[in-house]
């Protein structure tokens, strides 16, 4: 027979799971309608609010010092004034994408004459994503939290390449659910991180798809790499599946312009670091990965997401 501490540790625990899935059910029919009367504003005009908005909510929150000490070890030759200067461009930057995420369908959108409005690119960059689309082999692709980084794999949609991305589901359901029904038809097939993803994305890689994910995010049990002069954690899959198929690495980014629009870039493929043997070192290629991301985020620091703790 069970102790009463053991039931009320249950009915406890039930009640709990009952009031979330209660909680959920409710959040799911606000969300839909709440999502369609943001979608009749104009995307440019609720983008700038919502940007000005954090601009002056942001300095009130927690992750305001987590970033602004993660910018002073960053850049320690920036005066506080600069630093300052670049946080109010995350907020900005972080406002925005909250607009952008529930009209992605529109940023994608072509003119009248097939013309992007709002993602453009080079000729140059435009004949590697051809070349990608078009390759015998699929590649692994990284990106980065910047600028709005639901878009690289809007592009590789855009462009017609077969691709899988990796990404993390939010933690309400209902909100997961309706974001997925807006991302899939623009994205291509979307892998939720945990415990069956790289196999998912191993497979996708056998028939052909080019695979991207994040790769700018703490892992605490990933490989150890230097970014900004210190050492932190990296998820390793990415190098993984690169030497498990020997497949090229690419990076794309966005790129924030004024009015709402966006270019895109994609690099050279990365040239991996090779053992002994020759096979690609997974930590010495994540060190590469790294460097270019840092390369990135050196040239417009006020689009990366610098709120969390990527140094632990």
């Amino acid at each position: 027979m069970h102790s009463p501490l053991h039931y009320w540790k249950y009915w406890t625990w039930r009640s709990g799971l009952v009031v979330k899935r209660g909680f959920d059910r409710l959040l799911r029919g606000a969300v839909r309608p709440l999502i369609g009367l943001l979608r009749r504003l104009d995307r440019v005009r609720a983008s700038d609010k919502a940007g000005a908005v954090m601009r002056r909510i942001g300095p009130l929150l927690r992750e305001h010092r987590i970033g602004r000490a993660n910018l002073k070890a960053a850049f320690p030759e920036k005066s506080d004034q600069e630093i300052e200067r670049i946080l109010s461009g995350v907020w900005d930057n972080l406002g925005r994408v909250a607009v952008e995420v529930i009209n992605l369908d529109r940023i994608a959108a072509q003119g009248a004459r097939g013309e992007r409005q709002f993602i453009t690119y080079g000729e140059r960059e435009l004949k590697k994503f051809e070349a990608l689309r078009d390759a015998e082999r699929p590649a692994v692709i990284f990106t980065a939290h910047l600028a709005n980084w639901e878009l690289p794999a809007v592009v590789a949609g855009i462009e017609g390449l077969r691709s899988m991305a990796l990404y993390r589901r939010p933690n309400m359901r209902s909100v997961a659910d309706v974001l997925i029904e807006m991302r899939e038809p623009l994205m291509g097939t979307l892998v939720p991180s945990g415990f069956g993803a790289p196999m998912r994305l191993a497979r996708g890689l056998e028939t052909g798809h080019h695979v991207g994910m994040l790769v700018d995010q703490h892992d605490s049990k990933g490989v150890v790499v230097t970014f900004f002069g210190r050492p932190c954690r990296v998820s390793p899959l990415i190098a993984k599946l690169a030497r498990e198929y020997e497949c090229p690495i690419h990076g794309v980014r966005i790129i924030r312009l004024p009015a709402g629009c966006f270019t895109g870039e994609i690099t050279d493929a990365v040239a991996p670091v090779r053992d002994a043997d020759g096979r690609i070192d997974v930590a010495g290629t994540m060190q590469a990965i790294t460097d270019v991301v840092e390369t990135w985020v050196r040239e417009h620091p006020e689009q990366w997401l610098w709120l969390h703790r990527r140094w632990r």
